[in-house]
């Protein structure tokens, strides 16, 4: 049985989506398959995202809460949710369940009509700045397409589908139970037309009978300045086509932010470090610094000490969904103190130090007066 979907995330059944949303990131980031070379990591990266796929949409978790896991197995493996009724959903684990006693259940029904396509799922990856800008990405992805040569009936050009003849065309079969309660009536998907009330005689050479064919595609989808790891895009109607005229499947595109050697980022801030000598930590300097918009000049204060924290208003993350919007850039100063002194240096700090009235060693004990000058 599949392990409770709140357990998986480590989340209260009472969490809001905004806990549900930081606790997938977390596990997402710590066993992507990129990223974790464990053994099982995948397998939990899988589950993972299933429990997030299940918790993240409020019908499908009212589901969840409600029936289990059963509530929510007709969702498409590996991304996204087919739209179902609450009425259908209900049936459908009332058949998994019974068998469909006593007669044609709504499930069975709704399986000889139009049929929605399967959701399909991509993982994404972008770079720290892609993720912070956006655009336009293109990517390719395979799926399954109408059959053109025969219209998705599966039979051959200038034949059609005819009733199939161990059902009738009802699509069921009926088979009666002697029990020492009674007979019963057991209804299941006809094993010959798989329910659809319909057989094909001569298929069709192009797909063999399936009405469908896997295609490569590619795409043009466009990026949300902003996006974080985890971020899950839904391009409409990408999925596998449907079938007997069913409306296609959707795309949902998972974002994974690759790591970058300069900046970090948290929630819509950018962090990163600078390195200063101790002399323009004294003096204070004008020091040209990289930011995701390029490089700018930052005015370092005379007398900064390390560790503190310069900021750059509107040069962070742009909020998701409002772009004008943007966090800051937090710049983390470091001191560098020197080891070792050239020796007109180490004379002219000593003279320094003589000034101030700073008991230092003659030719050493300079590391110690720096680190002086940086706590007052």
């Amino acid at each position: 049985m599949a392990r409770d979907y709140y357990e998986v995330l480590g989340v209260a059944r009472s969490a809001d989506q905004e806990e549900i949303k930081r606790a997938y990131r977390r596990l997402a980031r710590k066993y992507h398959p990129d990223v974790n070379k464990e053994d099982g990591a995948e397998e939990l990266f899988k589950e993972v995202n299933r429990a997030y796929e299940v918790l993240s949409e409020p019908d499908v978790r009212a589901r969840y809460d409600r029936f289990g896991d059963a509530g929510v197995g007709g969702a498409a493996a590996g991304g996204g949710f087919q739209d179902m009724g609450d009425m259908g959903g209900f049936a459908d684990i009332f058949e998994s369940f019974f068998g469909g006693f006593g007669g044609a259940t709504a499930g069975s029904s709704r399986r000889r009509g139009p049929k929605r396509g399967d959701d399909l799922r991509l993982d994404l990856k972008l770079s720290f700045k892609e993720a912070v800008f956006g655009g336009e990405k293109e990517i390719k992805i395979g799926h399954l397409e109408t059959c053109n040569t025969c219209n998705g009936t599966g039979a051959k050009p200038g034949t059609r589908p005819v009733t199939c003849t161990t059902c009738s065309g009802n699509g069921q079969v009926r088979r009666t139970t002697r029990t020492p309660f009674g007979s019963f009536a057991q209804v299941s998907a006809c094993p010959t037309c798989s329910g659809t009330g319909e057989m094909v005689e001569e298929r069709c050479e192009t797909c063999g009978g399936s009405g469908q064919r896997q295609e490569s595609k590619k795409l043009k989808i466009t990026i949300p300045a902003g996006v974080d790891n985890g971020t899950r895009l839904r391009v409409s109607g990408e999925g596998d086509a449907g079938q007997k005229g069913g409306t296609a499947g959707d795309l949902y595109v998972y974002l994974f932010v690759e790591e970058d050697s300069h900046f970090r980022r948290d929630g819509i801030n950018i962090l990163s470090d600078l390195k200063i000598t101790y002399l323009q930590a004294i003096l204070g300097a004008k020091i040209e610094v990289d930011t995701v918009d390029g490089k700018v000049d930052l005015e370092v204060p005379a007398g900064t000490q390390p560790n503190t924290v310069l900021t750059l208003e509107n040069r962070g993350v742009p909020k998701l969904g409002n772009p004008v919007s943007r966090g800051a850039h937090l710049i983390t100063v470091q001191v560098q103190i020197p080891t070792r002194l050239k020796p007109e240096e180490r004379e002219l700090v000593e003279k320094l130090a003589e000034m101030r009235g700073d008991r230092v060693s003659k030719g050493g004990g300079i590391e110690g007066f720096l680190g002086g000058l940086f706590r007052g």
